[in-house]
Formats: C-alpha cells, structure tokens, sequence
C-alpha cells in the first residue's frame, strides 16, 4: 500500500467520509471529482463495504471510473493486493494511456466499440480493471469482450506501441511538393502501428518527478506574477478549459481569490508534465503574447518543444470533425450553446453552395457578403432564401439609434444578410462590385460600423460566435475580407472568430496574412482540413434536438398541413403550436436521455420556472400522473368553444382575470395545449411590429397551406397596453374580413379567438365588471379539490425527484400561498446576508425589482459585468455560484426578446417580497437603499440593448401607476407610494433627482417627479421647475397637461388657504389670474398639440405616468380649460363687489363676464382694498372677459363630442360627468335672473319683448337645446321638457332678426323632429310638408357650404328618397355633409365612430324616422346597458325580431369597395358602419343592409350579399 493508504485507519468500517475521498483520490488514483461525489453523498467505510457498481454508476460516474473503483473495492474487502478479472495478465503500460489513447488502440484493431469506449471514459488504468460482465453492461457482447482482452494480454509480450493523443501534434519537417508532405504525414501516421524498439515517447531525459513539478511551479509563478491582476483573474477563468490528461478540469471553485503562488501550485499537481504547455496555451488565449513568448523559450531549454525551422510547418490535426462540433457548440453536442451566428463569406462557387446548407440551421443568423453574385440563381443567398427568409441589407442601413436600426431591420427574429461589396442582381453603378482601393474609400467606413453595430449591441449581451467561411483564397492583406477580419479584432476578442476552409493552401496564405499582420496563431480556433460536405455533415447532424422533423397544423376535415420553416421565419410575432409539438424528437423515450431531460424539466418548472410545451407533453405521455389544472380549466375551455360556435365577429376578446403567480399562465397554455386539434394555435410575442403586421402574420396563419382557412386560438399573456389590445382586436377582425372570400358571420373557420391572461390585483372585481360570458377570472386562494390535488402531485414528486420540498413554487402553491410559509423561507434564505458582499447587493436588487416589475430580471452577461467575470465560459452556472447562498430561490430564465438572453430573477414574486420585508425588518435596508443603490451602479445605465432593459424596467418600478377600477391609476407607483409613506418626502425626491441624471433623455422621470411635488408635496415652484425640464425633453400633450395640473393644483391650494384666513390681501388676487392665465395657456397648448397631428401617438409616449395611458388625451385639454376658468369664476365671486351671495352683486359678476359692464361702472364701497382689486381686474380686463364665451365654446364643442361619437375609455365618462359638474355651475351663474328683474320686465312694456328673448335664449341654453348636438340628446326624454324648447324656437322665430334666424330656424325644425318621435299627437309638432318648406328655405340661405354639416343633416332625414318617389338632390346633401364634417369635425371623429341616433323605418314621412332610444326599450328589461351596448357594438343587435320589424332594409350595390343604396337609377353613396361582410376583391355585387343617419353621412349596419 502506498502512504496515504497506510494513513487510513486499519478497518474499513471506522473510515469517515474523507478517508473515503482520501482513498479514491490516493490509492485508486480516480478524478477528485468523483472523491468529492462520494464525499457529498455521506459515503464513510461502513457505506463504502455495502456499495456494488451499480450503485457507483448512479452516482453519475461514468463506466469507465465505475469498473476501477468496483475493483479496488473488492480487493478493499478481500483485502487482496491486486485487481481481480484481467489486470494480473496486462502490461504495465497499459496502465498510462489515456482515454484517447485507449480509443486509438482499439480503432489500429478494427473493434467498432472504440467510440462507446470512450464516452464512457475508459482509460488505460480503467481498462485493466474490465472483466467480460464490465463490457457487457455497456452493451458490448461476449464475442467483441474477449476479442478486446486477447488483444490486451497479446501486448504482454510486445513493445509500448507510439501514441498520438488528441491534444498532442506530430511535427514533421515541410518539404517542397505537397505529394512529399503527404507522405511524410502518412508515414508519422502508420508509426502508430509500427513501432521501433529504441523509439522514445519523450523529447527529453526525465527528472526526478518531485523535483520537476517544483521546477515547474516555480517557473509558472514568475510568469503570472508579471500579469496585471486583472490578467491573472482573465487567466483564471480560461484555465478551467483545460482538460488533464484524465479529461478532468480544474474546478472554477478552487481557484476563485487564489493568488500566483496557489494558481501555479493547483496547476502543476493537476496537469503535472503538460503544466507549462497548459500555461503557454492559456497566455495565447488572454493575448499575453510576450509572455506565452519567453515562457515557450523555456520549453525548449528544458526539451519540452522542438524548435522548428524558420520556414513555416505543417501541422496535421486528427479529428477535426470534433473539434468543429466543440467550436460551434463550445464543447457541447448543440447550436443552442451560442445566442447568435455571424458568417462572414467572400465568393462561392456552385460546388461549393450545394454543402452549405448549414447555414439554414445557425439560428439568429447575420451574414456579411463579399460575393455580389450571392443573390442571383444558384448563389448561396439565393439559394439560403429557398428554405428561410432572409431580409437583404446593406451596411449603411446598419447606421442610427440601436432601437430603430433593430427594429426596422427586424434583426432579432429573421437573418439579415448584408452586401458589402456589390449586388449584381440589381443593375446600377451604385450595387458594382469595388476594387480595394475605391472599396476603401467608398465602403469601408459602413462596413467598420456595421462590425462595431454586430459586436457592440449583438453580440453584447450574450454568447455570439463569428465564423469567416473561406469559400475562396485571400492572396494579400489589400481585401475588403481582410479588412473585415480587421475590423472584428478591434471589437471583439479573437477567441470569438473562427475559421472554416476547405483548401489547405488557401488557409494557409490566411493564416500566414494574419500572423504577418496581427502575431495570432488562428489555429486552435480553425478547421481546415475537412471539405465543405464534411461540415455540413457535421453541423446538420448537431441539435438543438428539442424540435420536431415535420411541424404540422391543423386542417379541414380532421387532416393537418406541414409548417414550413420559412413560413414560420414569416410570422415571427407568433410563437406556434403544432400538432405533434415534441413528438419524434427523441429517439428513446424509454431511454436515459429522455428520463434526465424529462427530470431536468419538470425540476425547472415546478421549482419556478417558466411553463413549456414539454410539460404538457409529458402530461399526456404518462396519463397515470397528475398535472394540476386550477378548477376554472373546464369554464375557460367551454367559454372559447362557446364563443367560436356562436359568436358573429371574426375576432373575439376573452379576458383571463388572475392574481399575479397564481398559475394563470400555466392554465392559458394548457388549455392551447388541448386545443391544438382544433384551432392552430400561437402566443403572441411582445413585439415592437405595428398591429397591423401582427394582425396580417394571424391572418396568414389562418389561411397557411389550406384553401379553407382554420381558425385560430391566440395567447396574450399579460399585454401592457389595454388601447393597443382593442386596436389590435379591432386591425385582426379587419384583416379577417378582408381576406377572407366568405361571409365571416357564418363561417366558424375565419374565426380568431383571443385569450388574453390580464395580471390583477382584484380579478374578481374585474370580473363582475365584465362581460360574463367572455371573461374568467382564478385567484390566489385554492378551492378543497384543488389543494387535494397539489397534496397528491407531492406524493408524486416525493417518488420521482430528490427534495421535492425544495421545489418553492410548488410548495407556494401547495400551501394555498400561506404567508408563514413565504416569510419563513425568506428568512432562511437571508440568514447569511451580508449587504457589503456583491452576492447580497444583487439578490437585493433583485428582490426590489421582482416585488415591483413583474416578469422582470437581471440579464446574466450583466450579472458576470458586475461579478467582474465577464470571461467565463460558463456564465450561468458562473453566476449562481457567486450568488450560491441564495441560489435556492433563484432560476435562470430565457428571455425571447432582443433575440433571445438569459436573466437571473427570484423563483416567485411573493418570495421576492417577503425576502424584501426581511431586509427591512431584520436587516434595516429599507426599499430606498436599494433602489438609491441601483442607480448608483454606472454598469445598470451604459449603453447596450440588454441594459436598456434593465433600465426600463427601473424606471417602471419608479413610474408606473397601478390601476385602479377601470382605467383610473393610483397617483404614484406602489413603490414610490411605500418610500413616500416610510420615509417620506425628501427621499422621494432624491431618487427622482438621481433617476433624473441617469434618464437624461426620458421626460418620464422629470414629470413623475413634478406630479409627487404638486400633489403630495405642495411645493409648487420646484414642481413647476422640473415639469418644466421634462418638457424641454420631450414636448407632447401628457407633458403640457402636466405643467397645466401645477398650475391649477397651486391655485386650488391658495384658494384653500384664503378661505382659513381672516384677512385678505389684494395682491393675492393677481398672483391667482396669472396662475390662471397660465394654467389655461398650458391646458391650450396641450389640447393644440393633441389636435395638430397623431405624431405623438404614433411614437410612444415617454411613460405612462401622466395622467392618461396612450392614445386617450382627446379632450383633456378642455375640460382643463373649463376647471381653470371655474376657478376664476369662484375667486370672483368672493370678491366684495361681485359677492354672489348679493342677486345684485352676482348680477355685476355676470354683466362684467358678458363683457355688458366695464369694471369701472360696477359698483363697489369706496375703499383702498376694493380700489387695488379694480386696478387688478382691470389690468387682466381682457382675460377676464374672454372667459364666458371661452367657456360656452367649449361646452358646445363638448357636447358635440358626447353626442356624435362613440365613448372611447371610460376617461369619456369621467370627463362627461366633470363637464356636467361644470355645466351646473355654469347654469347657476350666467342662466339665472334676479326677482327684481322680473319686476322691472313687467313694469316696462319696451323691455319686456328684449327680456322675453332673453329669457328664452337663457332657458335652452341652461337646458343645452340651444345647439343641434343638445337637441339630439332630447330623444330619450320627456315630450312635455320637448314641448318647452319647440315653444321656445316658435318665440325666437318671430323675433330674431333674418340674419340670425338660419341657425335658430335649422334647431327649430329637428326639435320638430323630436318632438314628433315623442309624441306624435302634440299640437306643438309642425306638419311634415311644413318642416320641408321651412328646411329649403334654410339651405337656400345657406347654400352647399355651411360650416356646420347640421342642415344637411336635416336633408337627409327629411327627403330621403322612396321606391316610389326619387330625389337625386340627396347625392348633393351627402358630399355637402361629408366636406362640412371633414372641414370643421374633424378633430372630433379622429379615430372615433360617429352615432347614428336616427334609423330609417318602414312608414312614410316623419314616421319612416326610428330613434336608438326608441328601440333600446325593447331591450333594457332584458339586459344591462352594457350588455346592449356590446349588440350594437359587434352589430349582433340587427338579427333580433324587435330590429328586423321596425326599421327596413336597403337596397343597394357595392361597387369598388364603395356602398350604395339604390332607389329605381339613383345611387346613393353610404358608409359602411362596420367593415364586417364587406369582401375584399372589389367584387360588384348587390347587397341590402339597415340604414341610420349620423351627423357625417348615412351608416350602412349589417351588410348582406344577396347570393
């Protein structure tokens, strides 16, 4: 025994767990790998006797080490001196070789199983300890067993045949014909099979072995201690790469914080001879040339290298096919190792593109094109294009902002293949082909960009690999390709480039040009030697291996369709479902692959991670195990199939209530899951693609490889924008009825069916809210049945999986979300905090961001930036190694956006809260610390699109507002809400300040800011100030509002205080107008910008922390207007001389508004306070005055708003009911008369009549008839109110002079019209035939241009023509309508449907005329008002009995896609009021449909063809 085996205690049994390791490591000589195995699994001595090889193999030992420990353990409990089976008969030297030694001996002997041989790790010393039961459990038979050993015993007698393993290179002398090289290759190659007796393995007399490895370290350590110490942590991360000659690496846990002595002092004992090779080999890859440089001149002193000719040598590699598989997948079997591929190619032959279809399989793909023929027939573009999609670029398009360039070029979802030196498929000057010289001048610069754009923003924030495929040789340095390879060393490490050639002397002039030009051995990280059929062999036959051969889709008639990939490269804002997802993917499901995979997955999900396909794949393989399904799975499911049979639209919106981590997403996914049969179905993407695209890509899906469409199921899982979700709802059902060649209302194949999972802190509020019939709503409360399943899945997990109690999510859930459970968990997990350490400030930060911003994470290349370990090749399990204390409740997730990265984030948001309150409570690191912390980290804010991330998922953490019923938020973000509430004031405003100064050039911070200082804080000057600032950043209407609320919350606030105080100061009076004056301009200007152009709501808002979310300002800037005005109104009245208390001082205040009174006549006590408060009025005269009429505008125009278009949000109801609010005030103080009034009225004759006209005058305008918007109000009210304004308009038309009376005489006959609708037998109600009169007389006064469409209107109602009775006048009414609304509506019907209030019914005359009041009475004792409003809304309301006998149908033709009504030879233009059933094509057709009047033009309702 040796003498670390005689340090072991004598019995076995009495062995602890490290004698254990001591044993393996020492006496069988195993990697200390497995030592540690044994050593974490408890095995001690009296384990150890008990243990068999099996029970080793299931340790995850390979089979190799497995038979060697097997066998010294059974010479340990014999207590025999020898390994039983084969080794007695062996050569010693057997005992040296190493796997690959092993391998190569067994493929000189022909035997097949050389390959299994080595995946099991067999090495020399393993092989020695092979008994024919030991070959037969790797699936090797008898026969091939005993071939093996008979082999073996015959080296007995013979000499150590040479070796070459595969880390070691034969050098061979170049000589001057290829033919000559050949041979001499050939010749080194067969020595292998043909050894010499005096041959000598080294090139060297060997040392003492003590002595040399003491030499070695000693030499090893003067080298690194010349490495910065940045250097020698570069050197650290690169040196766990290194393989020994037991394939073994050095564990990146031994040499975290070691310094040079410990560094050299590891790498020597772990690599003994080869530790200075390793050492050169590593100080190449961190480009520490000089020093690789003198430490290879050692190596020749000592004999360790040869030194070559100064002529270049050839040096040949063997198994170069491995070494392209371990370049492409960084040592693993699968392209997924990689985020992206950029390929940069010089010209190809046809021979040549034939083998280059690998290309198709590099995911997020970029390739740069130096041939200009690339895209005619048969190039390599042009044939890429064939089977993907490929949008084709230019350099200069690669110039911009990040965001813009990305996603204009669609980089992160298709391959973008850039030109860099000509396009011959376009014929002009500016696509030829450039020499060098007129390239350099011309393209270059572009190209460079183009490289620093790829690895700066690209490459950044994941792994990317470039490969420079060699297609045709680069004689000189004066190439554009050359250049290009230049250009990529500048940005990017050489380690990340590789070369792949297929004529050995055309890498071997590259090779020469790039160590000539930049001193890099390009070597390591080329493949030349294999030919293009050999590659694309190779990388084809690479994974990724989790997708399936053939995707297919659901068809008519129960058959199914193939999805091609280029046809999903198409839709990339979906990702799709198939048929047969994760089928055929493996070719064993009963194998070992599978069961780890399938272990590994289920493990990920129920632990925290995000839910798979793969999931329910194994649901439905093993239908004996139970996958909890929440107890609204069956509801939701009956709900989508209910609303596909029987709902009109072509798309429905179904709304999933849930708490957040409730398992909503899970449920969503498992109902597609089930559904697959029946719809294609897909989730959509959060994608920056215009709705539109999105909803053209559905459309596509729809009709994909079939001739009748299929419908479809969509996922949206938690969409952040409500307005958005409805236009996209609304540009699908477009797009759906206009693609389609049927009629959408009775086919249930053109159907899209949405199912939109909407996060909520009160869902089931929401969902009373609700249309109950599409929508469903689960909580975070589990019913009895439910908690009975998750008991029963835990048994099951308890059988298949190792501490399943570990798996938190689950646990969470199982627990019916029991916060004693969360918070003992959290306080387990932070039992170690040490806010000081890196690991402690990044699980706060993480903490902090996951309990605000759900769905959020911390990227890992971030994570590696800040653990300063950028240079790992590992980076995930890098990262949770530094973060391992609390590695228990984080997940590593893939993030598909940005083309794909990986975050670190805590498994649930209720763990990253309670984890949040711990570190308040226990350790005193309040929220503000750590958010103060985060945005002092200049790493989190630099440039880069996975930091803008971050970024934007701080600055939602500070700004975004939670909802509260409907579209109402709270007033600031819950954690600005939880700071404000703990700490108050100030320390909001010193993290608005610093968030400020790194948001530089977002107006969202600044305004937010703003907002807490005039609302919480009062402190207006500085919330003006900094309103201010964000509106210098960004001007828009949410901007200028804002500065409008601090204008108007400052005067509030004074007013407040004047009412506290006894004495008042007239100087207050003007400091309040100007506050006024200026709310008002700001409110102004807001409404203007929002009343101009779209533009900005076409280009996202900076936040959505004003007060309205996107696309909902409308009107906000004249109800501001009318609140500010109302001010001034209050602040006068309590003004001494205009006190409204007094009816004769309000009667001043009135007059003075009414512009009837200077200041100066009203009457007032002589005083030195009323004095000052005249010299104010009368310096603001001119504001003050404008007021009332300003004021009477805006509620006409208003009024217009409510009355002809359809609400929008319910913002337009809160705005309704403000108006309304304001409207009283405005009745009580400029629609009332004081009593002695009426006495003067009736004590002077000559007076009467001007007060009796004013009086009416007064009475419609308090009961806003004074407008033909007021008056079509009236149709769902009383005829007696009705009667009063027909009465009214009868006096006013008798007075007002000729000139005024067109507008009184055009609201005199539709309040005729009303009247009539109400009460058909008032004796106030006119003839029709007088109406008509009356009517032509109006529009012979004011002709086809009258800058209301209200006459025209009128038109329309009254001599719309008959079967029997013609007017072709009606056409000119039409287009006058149409021009009049478009000229001076059209702010008002901006992106919003006009009303129809009026319907055309079966009778004649004014009875042909049918109100919507009229007919909602049919339904309002059926249904809620919502619910009606929802039938006319979807057009549902046509089909129903008391619709179809009340109002007639139309007849007419469609002609261009424009809608006629026909009577007899007229045609009558109509809009549609919907587009559904109107077919796209531009078919003639004739058609019928329901008619109704809005105030732009006659709606055509419920299109019918007649066939």
């Amino acid at each position: 025994m040796s003498g670390s085996q005689c340090e072991l205690p004598a019995q076995v049994e009495k062995w602890t767990t490290k004698d254990v390791a001591r044993w393996l490591t020492s006496e069988v000589q195993v990697d200390p790998t497995f030592a540690d195995k044994f050593e974490k699994e408890d095995v001690c001595g009296e384990f150890l006797l008990t243990f068999e090889k099996k029970e080793i193999l299931e340790m995850g030992i390979k089979h190799g080490p497995a038979v060697k420990i097997a066998r010294y353990l059974e010479r340990l409990k014999k207590k025999e001196e020898k390994c039983s089976g084969s080794e007695s008969r062996m050569p010693c030297f057997v005992e040296q070789w190493t796997k690959e030694e092993v391998y190569q001996w067994l493929v000189k002997n022909n035997n097949t199983f050389a390959e299994q041989l080595l995946q099991e790790d067999v090495s020399g010393d393993c092989l020695l300890c092979f008994g024919k039961k030991d070959f037969k459990d790797i699936g090797i038979k008898t026969g091939p067993a005993v071939h093996i050993l008979k082999k073996l015993s015959e080296l007995k007698d013979q000499m150590e045949p040479n070796m070459i393993s595969n880390q070691q290179k034969v050098v061979v002398a170049k000589t001057h014909k290829k033919a000559d090289s050949k041979k001499v290759i050939q010749s080194a190659i067969q020595n292998i099979s043909d050894p010499r007796p005096n041959s000598q393995s080294k090139l060297s007399k060997v040392k003492d072995p003590v002595q040399q490895v003491v030499h070695h370290r000693s030499i090893i350590q003067n080298i690194l201690e010349e490495l910065a110490k940045a250097d020698l942590k570069k050197f650290q991360y690169f040196l766990p790469d290194k393989k020994n000659e037991k394939n073994v690496r050095i564990p990146w846990g031994k040499l975290e914080d070691k310094d040079t002595l410990d560094t050299a002092k590891l790498l020597s004992d772990h690599h003994g001879d080869q530790a200075l090779t390793v050492t050169r080999d590593v100080l190449v890859e961190i480009s520490q040339y000089d020093l690789a440089s003198r430490l290879e001149n050692i190596m020749v002193q000592l004999g360790q290298l040869t030194c070559c000719s100064e002529e270049s040598e050839l040096k040949r590699e063997f198994n170069q096919g491995d070494k392209l598989k371990n370049l492409l997948t960084c040592g693993g079997n699968s392209l997924e190792s990689y985020e992206r591929f950029v390929v940069v190619a010089n010209k190809s032959s046809l021979e040549q593109v034939q083998h280059l279809q690998f290309l198709t399989k590099l995911q997020r793909l970029c390739v740069l094109d130096f041939d200009p023929n690339s895209n005619r027939p048969h190039g390599l573009c042009h044939t890429y294009k064939e089977t993907r999609v490929a949008n084709l670029h230019s350099p200069s398009q690669y110039q911009g902002p990040i965001t813009t360039v990305v996603s204009s070029l669609n980089l992160y979802d298709q391959t973008s293949w850039v030109f860099c030196n000509g396009r011959h498929d376009f014929e002009s000057d500016a696509n030829k082909e450039l020499d060098y010289t007129t390239w350099l001048k011309k393209s270059c610069k572009d190209v460079e960009q183009l490289v620093a754009f790829i690895c700066n923003q690209l490459l950044c924030h994941g792994r990317g690999l470039i490969v420079f495929l060699l297609l045709s040789p680069v004689d000189t340095d004066n190439d554009p390709f050359f250049e290009t390879y230049r250009s990529f060393l500048k940005h990017t490490e050489e380690q990340s480039i590789i070369t792949l050639c297929e004529s050995a002397s055309a890498y071997a002039k590259w090779k020469e040009l790039i160590i000539e030009k930049f001193h890099i051995d390009i070597d390591p990280f080329s493949v030349y030697e294999l030919t293009l059929s050999q590659v694309n062999g190779t990388v084809m036959g690479l994974g990724p291996f989790r997708q399936s051969p053939a995707k297919l889709l659901p068809s008519s008639d129960s058959s199914s369709v193939v999805l091609k990939q280029k046809d999903e490269d198409l839709l990339t804002a979906l990702d799709i479902l198939c048929l047969n997802q994760c089928e055929n993917v493996f070719e064993d499901e009963n194998g070992p692959k599978f069961l780890k995979f399938r272990m590994q997955e289920e493990e990920e999900f129920y632990r925290g991670g995000k839910v798979k396909w793969w999931n329910f794949y194994f649901c439905d393989k093993d239908s004996k195990k139970i996958f909890v399904k929440r107890d609204k799975y069956q509801n939701i499911k009956d709900m989508i199939r209910s609303q596909h049979k029987y709902s009109r639209n072509a798309c429905v919106l179904l709304n999933f209530f849930h708490h957040p981590g409730c398992g909503a997403s899970t449920l969503a996914m498992h109902i597609l899951w089930d559904l697959r049969n029946d719809f294609r179905c897909a989730v959509l993407k959060d994608t920056p693609l215009p709705k539109e695209e999105v909803a053209d890509q559905i459309v596509h899906l729809m009709k994909l490889e079939s001739g009748t469409p299929s419908p479809v199921l969509l996922l949206m899982d938690d969409l952040k924008e409500t307005d958005s979700l409805h236009d996209l709802v609304n540009c699908i059902r477009n797009a759906v009825e206009d693609s389609t060649n049927v009629n959408v209302d009775h086919s249930l194949n053109c159907k899209v069916v949405i199912l939109n999972c909407v996060r909520s802190h009160s869902p089931k509020e929401q969902y009373k809210r609700e249309n109950s019939t599409q929508c469903q709503y689960i909580t975070a409360s589990l019913s009895a049945q439910e908690k009975e399943e998750f008991e029963k899945k835990l048994e099951e997990l308890q059988e298949t999986h190792e501490k399943p109690e570990n798996f938190y999510t689950f646990m969470i859930m199982k627990s019916n979300f029991d916060q004693k459970y969360i918070k003992d968990l959290a306080r387990n997990t932070l039992k170690n905090f040490a806010i000081d350490t890196d690991d402690a400030k990044l699980f706060a930060f993480l903490a902090l961001l996951n309990t605000y911003v759900p769905e959020s994470g911390i990227a890992l290349s971030l994570c590696e930036d800040f653990f300063g370990v950028k240079m790992a090749r590992h980076p995930e399990d890098c990262v949770l190694d530094s973060m391992k204390i609390y590695s228990n409740v984080l997940i590593v997730d893939r993030v598909e956006e940005c083309g794909g990265y990986k975050t670190l984030r805590i498994l649930h948001h209720t763990i990253a809260d309670a984890c949040l309150e711990e570190l308040e409570g226990g350790y005193y690191l309040m929220a503000s610390d750590i958010t103060l912390q985060m945005l002092h980290y200049d790493l989190f804010f630099s440039k880069g699109v996975v930091k803008d991330r971050l970024m934007v998922s701080i600055e939602r953490m500070l700004i975004r507002r939670r909802k509260k019923v409907g579209d109402e938020r709270e007033p600031f973000s819950p954690l600005i809400d939880k700071i404000h509430q703990q700490q108050g004031g100030k320390t909001v405003q010193e993290i608005f300040v610093k968030a400020s100064s790194r948001y530089s050039q977002r107006a969202s911070i600044p305004q937010a800011l703003a907002r807490y200082l005039y609302i919480n804080e009062r402190d207006f000057p500085e919330a003006l100030k900094w309103a201010e600032k964000a509106k210098t950043i960004a001007e828009n209407p949410y901007i200028v509002d804002t500065i409008g609320q601090v204008y108007k919350s400052n005067l509030r606030s004074n007013m407040d205080k004047e009412k506290q105080e006894m004495s008042h100061n007239p100087e207050d009076l003007d400091t309040n107008i100007c506050l006024a004056i200026n709310g008002i301009r700001a409110f102004q200007r807001a409404q203007e910008q929002s009343d101009r152009n779209d533009n900005f709501q076409v280009e996202k808002p900076d936040d959505e922390s004003g007060d309205f979310p996107r696309k909902s300002y409308n009107i906000f800037g004249h109800v501001g207007v009318l609140e500010m005005s109302f001010l001034v109104f209050e602040i006068l009245a309590k003004l001494p001389f205009f006190e409204e208390r007094d009816p004769m001082k309000k009667k001043y205040l009135q007059s003075f508004l009414n512009n009837s009174i200077p200041i100066s006549s009203v009457h007032k006590d002589d005083n030195q306070v009323n004095d000052r408060y005249a010299e104010i009025i009368k310096d603001h005269e001119q504001f003050l005055v404008h007021l009332k009429p300003e004021v009477k505008k805006k509620f006409d125009f208003l009024n217009c708003y409510f009355t002809y278009t359809k609400g929008n949000s319910e913002f337009d109801t809160v705005n309704h009911k403000t108006v309304c609010d304001h409207f009283k005030k405005y009745v009580d103080l400029f629609c009332t008369e004081p009593e002695e009034l009426k006495k003067v009225k009736d004590d002077n004759p000559k007076l009467n009549l001007k007060l009796l006209i004013e009086e009416r005058k007064k009475y419609l305008e308090k009961t806003q008839a004074d407008t033909f918007s007021g008056i079509l109000q009236y149709l769902d009210r009383s005829a007696e109110e009705m009667e009063k304004i027909v009465n009214c308009y009868v006096f006013l038309q008798q007075t007002v002079k000729q000139k005024q009376n067109i507008e009184v005489k055009i609201n005199y006959i539709l309040a005729n019209v009303v009247l009539y609708l109400l009460n058909p037998k008032s004796n106030h109600v006119k003839s029709y035939q007088k109406l008509c009169d009356l009517l032509l007389e109006a529009l012979q006064a004011v002709g086809y241009h009258h800058t209301c469409p209200d006459p025209y209107y009128l038109a329309l109602l009254m001599f719309w023509p008959t079967l029997s009775e013609e007017n072709s006048e009606i056409r000119t009414y039409i287009n006058a309508i149409r021009s009049s609304s478009r000229k001076h509506m059209s702010k008002l019907f901006y992106k919003r449907s006009t009303i129809a209030h009026l319907y055309l019914g079966r009778e004649n005359g004014l009875k042909r005329l049918v109100s919507k009041p009229s007919l909602d009475k049919n339904f309002l004792t059926k249904m809620p008002r919502d619910s009606l409003a929802q039938h006319w809304w979807n057009g549902d309301i046509f089909k129903e009995k008391e619709i179809i006998s009340r109002l007639v149908r139309v007849g007419g033709t469609i002609e261009q896609g424009e809608v006629f009504a026909t009577y007899g030879r007229l045609k009558i233009p109509v809009h549609p009021a919907r587009r559904s059933g109107k077919r796209s094509g531009c078919s003639t057709e004739k058609i019928s449909f329901y008619l109704g009047f809005a105030i732009n033009g006659p709606l055509a309702y419920d299109i019918q063809y007649e066939n």
